[in-house]
């Protein structure tokens, strides 16, 4: 049976880690919300939604089997060592999870760049915080975590550029989708820093020339960043 994966349609958002470890792996998913038809699209993942015993707070979550699984790193975790993209030792799973948990924190303070204070209120009401918001953001945190994967990619040890071991990850696919959406959001800052984080930049390189995930980019499945996700363009917060 294939993966169904739900999440909103119209946007990458946090989907997009997922759909992209699906798509490198070539492994068979439907992308639920997506459909269309009576009975399909948003509504099925609103029912499944309301009828599971173990609800998923909100989407993303992943239909496998009788499993429904919820949060990305959670998602990512039960799914890269079945399609071949995580470790199957406890250790080094252990670490490729604790590297993604990080991903969902940096994915949170992108986030909270254009909404500070609530995610119920449109940006335009929150718009002097975010300002003030972006500002730190970019000079304290981004090179925070950046220079830290940075370093992760130098410790990994085997030269072959990847965040854990010797092939392609799901964490590496998630670097690739953070600096992807960094370019977009901030693409003066991440021009004028592209020197300072050359392992990050080549394993960008060397995602997006993947034969499956390069194939991916190039269709129609791959919603096209817009400001409605996590990655926003309001050139007005980059300085």
């Amino acid at each position: 049976m294939p993966y169904e994966l739900y999440y909103w349609p119209g946007i990458q958002g946090r989907g997009e880690f997922v759909r992209l470890a699906l798509e490198a792996a070539g492994a068979e998913y439907i992308d639920v919300t997506r459909l269309s038809g009576r009975g399909k699209g948003v509504d099925a993942m609103l029912r499944l939604m309301d009828a599971a015993e173990r609800e998923p707070f909100a989407p993303p979550f992943l239909k496998a089997g009788k499993l429904i699984i919820a949060q990305v790193a959670n998602i990512l975790q039960y799914l890269g060592p079945r399609i071949g993209l995580g470790p199957k030792s406890e250790a080094a799973r252990l670490w490729t999870h604790q590297l993604q948990l990080t991903v969902t924190d940096f994915v949170h303070e992108i986030h909270d760049t254009h909404h500070p204070i609530a995610s119920s209120l449109y940006y335009e009401e929150q718009k002097d915080e975010a300002r003030a918001r972006t500002g730190h953001f970019l000079t304290t945190r981004l090179p925070k975590y950046l220079g830290y994967f940075e370093r992760v990619i130098e410790n990994n040890g085997t030269g072959r550029g990847h965040t854990v071991g010797r092939s392609l990850s799901y964490v590496d696919l998630s670097m690739f989708q953070l600096i992807s959406g960094l370019r977009y959001a901030f693409p003066k800052t991440m021009s004028r820093r592209k020197r300072n984080y050359p392992r990050l930049s080549a394993l960008h390189e060397k995602v997006a020339t993947n034969a499956n995930v390069a194939a991916y980019l190039a269709s129609e499945r791959r919603i096209a960043f817009n400001e409605d996700g996590v990655f926003r363009c309001y050139t007005e917060l980059e300085r």
